[in-house]
C-alpha cells in the first residue's frame, strides 16, 4: 500500500517539528545541550538577585596571599614556604575546635607522609613529627573531614584519626564550566589478607593497578623476570582466605576479595554530620533519579541525580555572602599563638556551631583554585562544598525537568503554536506567538527562582515555537488551498509507539516482513478460568437465594461479568505497562495472555536481558498487587460482618491471580500482518515464537521459564543474573521433535 505524501500538509509540519525537537531532547545532542546550559547559567545568575533559602551555619577559612606571606614571615613563631608542613593545618584545627566549630572540612589533599617536614616543639620540650601532630589534632577534634580523590588517598595515619572522608572531584561540562557535582564515588576496599599478602611479597606491588580478568585478579610485577601475582576468585568475587594457623590448615573459607566503599561529596558529608544523616544506608536509585538520605529522627533529604550520580549545584551562597562566616587562616593562626602564650583571644567571627570549609582563595600560585561556574569565569571552586552542603541542609536542590516533562512542554508549545499559526492572521499570529514566548520565558525564570525547577528553553522555544511558526506561515503562503493529506491513518492501525516511529518515514508498507533475532515473551494470567467459574457459581447462587426476577438476575450477572473482566484487565495492564517501560513492543492480548517482543521494529543489542527484566518486574508488580488485594480482602471481611448484620449485600472478595511466563530467543519473521484495506498488526511468527508459547504453558504459577538461547544471551549481558537461574528438567514441547533445555529465572526480592 502506498502512503499519501504528507510533506506539504500543516499536520505533517507540526508533527515533524515536534518529533524532531523531541528526538533532539531525547538524544541530548551536545549542540542543544550547550545552548540550554547557557540559559541555565543565565537563570542561576538571575536567581542571585532574589532572596534565597540559605543556611546560617556555614563558614569559610580562606588561605590567601596574605596567609602565605605571614606564615613565611616568622611572625607566628615559625616560617614556612608555600608548601606548609601539616603542623600548620593542625594549629588551624586546634583553634577552630577551641572556638566551637561543629565540623571542619579540608579542601586540601594530604597525599603522603612527609618525614622531611620540621617537627613540632611541644610545651615539655619534646618534639613530635609534623604529621603526627596533625593526626593528633584530628583525633582530639573528632570532627574533621579530609579530602580524597580518585587518584589520591590520604595515608592511614590521617584516615584513622579523621572523622570522615569527602571527595573533592571537579567534573566540568564539555564547555569547561562547573555546574554539577557527583554525589559519591566508589573506592575499592581490599580484604585485609590480600593487603598483608601483597605487602609480604615486597615487590613494590600497587593494588591500584590491579587488573580484573575472568576468574582472577592479576597484579603485574615491576620485575619482568618475576611472574605476575594472581588471585583466583569465583563469580561472586570470593577468594580462598589462607588459614592463620595450623589448626585451620584443613578448613578453607571464602570471603570477598574486595568491596566497594562509597566516598561522598565533601559538601554532603558536611551537611550529613550536622543533620546526622545515615550515609552508610543511603537509598540510591539512579533509575528513578534520586538518592534518599534519612536520619534516626525521620528527617529525609532527596537528592535529584542523573543515571551517573551527578546533581546540579545550587550556587546560592557566594564567598562574599553575608550569611557565610569567613575569616582568613592567618587570623586563626594568630589567635592560636596568642592562646598558647596565655593572651586573651578576641575573635570577630563566631565559629560556634559552624560547618567550616578550609580552602584556598589565593591567586597567582600553585594554590590557585579558580574556575568557571554559572556565576563567573573565575569563581572560587572551594565554594562548591558549602553550596552543596547548603542544599542538603535546606533541602533545596536544582531539579532538571525530566525527559517526559521536556517532551510534554515541546508538544504543548508546538500544538499551541500550530493552532495560533493556522487559526489567526499572520500579524496577530506573530504577536500571539511572541507573547507566548515571553510568557514561557518568564515562567522558566520564575519556577527556577522560586522552586529551582529547570525547565528547558532552547528546544521548546526555537524548535517547537519559532521554527514551527516560520514553517507553518510559509506553508500558508504557498499551499493554503492545497488538499490536506492523510497522516493519522497509519497510527490508527498500530499498537506500539516504536512501530509508529519505525513506519513514519516509509513510503510503502511491506507485508512480507524481515528475518531478525529477537526475544519473545508470553505471560499468561493464571486462575482466570477458575475465577470465571467461581464468579458464575456465586452469581447463580445469589440469584437463586434471593429469588430475583429476570431483569434483576440479568443485572447481577452483568455486574459479575464486569467485575471479572475488570480483574483480569487490572493484571494484564500491569504486565503491558511493564513491557512498555522496558522498551518492549506489545504485540497483542490472547485472551488472558500478553504477547510481547524485544528487538523489533528497532534493534536492541540486549533484547533478551530487557525482556527478562520486564518479566521479573511483572512478577513483582503482580506480587505487590496481590498483597494489596489480600489486605483489602481482610478489611472487607470485617466490613461484611457489619453489612450482613444490617441486612445488606456483602462486598465481593478481590481475586488474587498469578502469572506464568515463557521467554525464548531466536530468529523469527517480523512484519505487518493483515489486509492493506483493513487492520494491520505488527507481529512476529516462527518456530522460536511457538517455543516461547510452549514454555509459557509449562511455567506454572508465578514462574519465569526461559529457553536455552535466552539463557546464553543472559550469560553475556548479565552474568550475575544468569548465575542465579536454575536449570530445570528438559521438556519436549508439543510439536517439537526433541527435548529442549529450560531454565527458571528467580524474581523474588
Amino acid at each position: 500500500m502506498k502512503l499519501q505524501p504528507l510533506k506539504h500538509t500543516p499536520a505533517y509540519i507540526a508533527a515533524g517539528v515536534i518529533l524532531l525537537a523531541s528526538i533532539a531532547a531525547v538524544s541530548r545532542l551536545d549542540f542543544f545541550e550547550r545552548l540550554e546550559r547557557m540559559t541555565y547559567d543565565w537563570r542561576a545568575r538571575t536567581a542571585l538577585h532574589f532572596p534565597s533559602q540559605v543556611s546560617t551555619n556555614l563558614g569559610f577559612a580562606s588561605i590567601d596571599e596574605d596567609t602565605i606571606r605571614i606564615v613565611k614571615s616568622g611572625e607566628l613563631g615559625y616560617n614556612f614556604g608555600l608548601y606548609w608542613p601539616r603542623q600548620v593545618y593542625g594549629r588551624v584545627v586546634n583553634e577552630l575546635s577551641r572556638q566551637g566549630a561543629e565540623v571542619v572540612a579540608f579542601d586540601i589533599l594530604f597525599g603522603e607522609i612527609r618525614e622531611d617536614h620540621k617537627p613540632v616543639l611541644m610545651g615539655d620540650g619534646k618534639t613530635i613529627p609534623s604529621d603526627d601532630y596533625f593526626a593528633d589534632e584530628l583525633r582530639r577534634a573528632g570532627n574533621v573531614i579530609i579530602a580524597i580523590t580518585t587518584n589520591l588517598t590520604p595515608p592511614d595515619l590521617f584516615l584513622t584519626n579523621a572523622a570522615g572522608l569527602g571527595h573533592i572531584l571537579t567534573d566540568k561540562d564539555s564547555d569547561g564550566i562547573l555546574r554539577r557535582a557527583k554525589a559519591f564515588t566508589k573506592q575499592i576496599k581490599w580484604h585485609p589478607e590480600i593487603i598483608r599478602g601483597i605487602e609480604g611479597f615486597n615487590l613494590g606491588l600497587d593494588l591500584r593497578n590491579a587488573k580484573f580478568e575472568p576468574g582472577l585478579i592479576r597484579l603485574e610485577t615491576p620485575d619482568k623476570f618475576q611472574d605476575d601475582i594472581k588471585i583466583e576468585i569465583d563469580q561472586a568475587n570470593n577468594f580462598i582466605v589462607p588459614a592463620t594457623d595450623d589448626s585451620q590448615s584443613g578448613s578453607a573459607r571464602r570471603e570477598k576479595a574486595f568491596t566497594y566503599e562509597r566516598i561522598w561529596h565533601m559538601g554532603i558529608v558536611l551537611a550529613a554530620h550536622h543533620l546526622k544523616l545515615d550515609l552508610a544506608n543511603a537509598a540510591v536509585d539512579f533509575a528513578a533519579g534520586r538518592i534518599t538520605l534519612t536520619n534516626a529522627s525521620g528527617l529525609k533529604r532527596v537528592i535529584p541525580v542523573d543515571r551517573e550520580g551527578f546533581f546540579y549545584v545550587d550556587w546560592a551562597v557566594r564567598p562574599d555572602d553575608s550569611s557565610l562566616a569567613r575569616e582568613p587562616v592567618q587570623t586563626l593562626l594568630r589567635q592560636n599563638r596568642a592562646r598558647l602564650l596565655g593572651k586573651t583571644i578576641e575573635s570577630k567571627t563566631d565559629w560556634r556551631g559552624k560547618l567550616v570549609v578550609i580552602g584556598s582563595s589565593a591567586q597567582g600560585n600553585d594554590l590557585t583554585d579558580l574556575g568557571a561556574t554559572p556565576l563567573d569565569k573565575n569563581t572560587l571552586l572551594v565554594s562548591k562544598h558549602w553550596n552543596v552542603a547548603n542544599s542538603v541542609l535546606t533541602g533545596r536542590f536544582i531539579h532538571p525537568a525530566s525527559l517526559m516533562m521536556q517532551v510534554v512542554l515541546i508538544v504543548a508549545l508546538g500544538v499551541i503554536t500550530a493552532w495560533l499559526s493556522l487559526k489567526m492572521r499572520v500579524v496577530p499570529g506573530l504577536i500571539a506567538v511572541l507573547l507566548l514566548a515571553i510568557i514561557y520565558t518568564a515562567l522558566c525564570i520564575a519556577v527556577f527562582v522560586l522552586q529551582r525547577l529547570w525547565l528547558p528553553m532552547i528546544l521548546p522555544l526555537t524548535g517547537a515555537l519559532f521554527v514551527q511558526y516560520a514553517l507553518l506561515v510559509t506553508y500558508r503562503a504557498l499551499f493554503e488551498q492545497r488538499e490536506q493529506r492523510r497522516v493519522k491513518a497509519i497510527f490508527s492501525k498500530l499498537v506500539s509507539p516504536n512501530v509508529a516511529k519505525e513506519l513514519l518515514g516509509r513510503e510503502h508498507l511491506l507485508l512480507g516482513g524481515v528475518r531478525c533475532e529477537l526475544t519473545v515473551l508470553f505471560a499468561d494470567v493464571r486462575g482466570f478460568t477458575e475465577l470465571t467459574d467461581s464468579a458464575q457459581e456465586q452469581v447463580d447462587e445469589f440469584v437463586r437465594a434471593n429469588k430475583l426476577d429476570a431483569d434483576a438476575a440479568e443485572s447481577a450477572i452483568n455486574e459479575s461479568a464486569r467485575d471479572t473482566l475488570d480483574t483480569v484487565n487490572t493484571y494484564l495492564a500491569l504486565v503491558a505497562d511493564t513491557v512498555k517501560n522496558h522498551d518492549g513492543t506489545l504485540d497483542k492480548y490472547i485472551g488472558d495472555c500478553v504477547m510481547a517482543f524485544w528487538g523489533a521494529p528497532t534493534p536492541q543489542p540486549q533484547h533478551a536481558l530487557n525482556c527478562i527484566r520486564a518479566a521479573i518486574d511483572s512478577q513483582r508488580a503482580i506480587h505487590k498487587l496481590n498483597e494489596e488485594r489480600t489486605k483489602e480482602n481482610s478489611q472487607r471481611e470485617i466490613e461484611n460482618k457489619a453489612r450482613i448484620s444490617a441486612g445488606l449485600q456483602p462486598k465481593r472478595m478481590l481475586a488474587t491471580l498469578s502469572l506464568g511466563t515463557g521467554i525464548n530467543t531466536g530468529s523469527v519473521t517480523a512484519g505487518l500482518m493483515g489486509s492493506a484495506d483493513h487492520i494491520f498488526n505488527y507481529t512476529v511468527f516462527g518456530r522460536e515464537v511457538n517455543l516461547a508459547s510452549r514454555l509459557e504453558g509449562v511455567s506454572g504459577h508465578g514462574r519465569i521459564i526461559i529457553g536455552e538461547a535466552t539463557y546464553e544471551a543472559l550469560l553475556q549481558d548479565d552474568p550475575a543474573l544468569a548465575a542465579r537461574c536454575i536449570e530445570q528438567e528438559p521438556t519436549k514441547p508439543k510439536g517439537f521433535q526433541k527435548a529442549v533445555r529450560i531454565f527458571e529465572v528467580p524474581w523474588q526480592t
